[in-house]
């Protein structure tokens, strides 16, 4: 199957990146979200990214003007039913993901591959709620989209092996480097990553160093880009501990467990970049 049409759900910060490299692979790509207010500023999101790689000189204004007009905002799933791969890429809520997957079963071709970007959630379990758990797949995409070159693709148990060889290669189109991963709780990214994450939690909560001597070891001592304190700001607390709280239910291991510190921060609001406010003070 030749794949022309891609739609995305969702249109927040993973949909308008996967939406991008789409485009710029020479994709039509269908854009949906119920906000027209987000579709408005994914579209300014993806405009932006397209001119900063213009002035970097990688892209030319001729590939970013067709790259832009590759994409089409929606408000109407319906109009989906003509792409022959849909990526989901909602918020992380199970009830969330199974409604718009349920809904893409009855709207799209019967031949059409549904990928999901979630970062945590089974895709055996996602799979089980269409007609068509062969032909669906996890595509997670690293943040931010058009940087990142990893997309881990998850395999449920039903889904075929056609489907997977698909969108192996289809990463590869986008410039991505994908790797196949089974379907257990966090994959391998987060599995790896959050309890790193939430290690460096437990250690700022018994006061075996600052904030900024966590990041700065772990920086310096392991050759990161950024600390696991910042890393987790970035990615916001809430996404952290829900996928923490997925592999804890998942697994049953207290290894997982979350620190009460990350915890209580949100539970109080404390997010990270995106509320001004998580382990380190963004609202200046």
């Amino acid at each position: 199957m030749q794949i022309v049409n891609v739609g995305v759900v969702g249109a927040g910060t993973m949909g308008n990146g996967i939406a991008q490299v789409f485009a710029q692979a020479g994709y039509t790509v269908h854009v949906v979200d119920t906000d027209q207010a987000r579709l408005d500023a994914a579209i300014a999101t993806i405009a932006k990214s397209l001119d900063r790689l213009v002035r970097k000189e990688r892209l030319s204004a001729a590939e970013r003007d067709a790259a832009a007009t590759r994409i089409h905002p929606t408000l109407d799933l319906n109009e989906l039913g003509k792409c022959e791969l849909v990526v989901e890429a909602v918020p992380e809520s199970l009830e969330l993901k199974t409604q718009i997957l349920r809904k893409l079963d009855t709207i799209c071709p019967p031949e059409a591959i549904l990928a999901t970007n979630t970062s945590s959630i089974s895709i055996t379990k996602l799979a089980t709620t269409t007609q068509r758990p062969d032909k669906v797949i996890g595509m997670h995409f690293m943040n931010p989209v058009p940087i990142m070159k990893l997309v881990e693709v998850i395999r449920g148990m039903a889904t075929s092996n056609a489907t997977c060889a698909t969108i192996m290669e289809l990463s590869e189109n986008l410039g991505k480097v994908p790797c196949e991963v089974s379907d257990y709780p966090g994959f391998v990214a987060n599995r790896v990553l959050m309890p790193m994450i939430n290690e460096a939690a437990f250690a700022l909560m018994e006061g075996v160093a600052t904030r900024e001597a966590i990041d700065t070891v772990m920086k310096l001592g392991t050759n990161q880009p950024m600390g696991p304190l910042t890393l987790a700001d970035f990615i916001g607390l809430d996404v952290c501990l829900h996928i923490l709280g997925v592999m804890y239910d998942g697994f049953k291991d207290p290894k997982y467990r979350p620190c009460p510190l990350l915890v209580k921060m949100v539970d109080s609001g404390r997010l990270g970049r995106k509320t001004g406010q998580g382990f380190y003070d963004y609202s200046k």
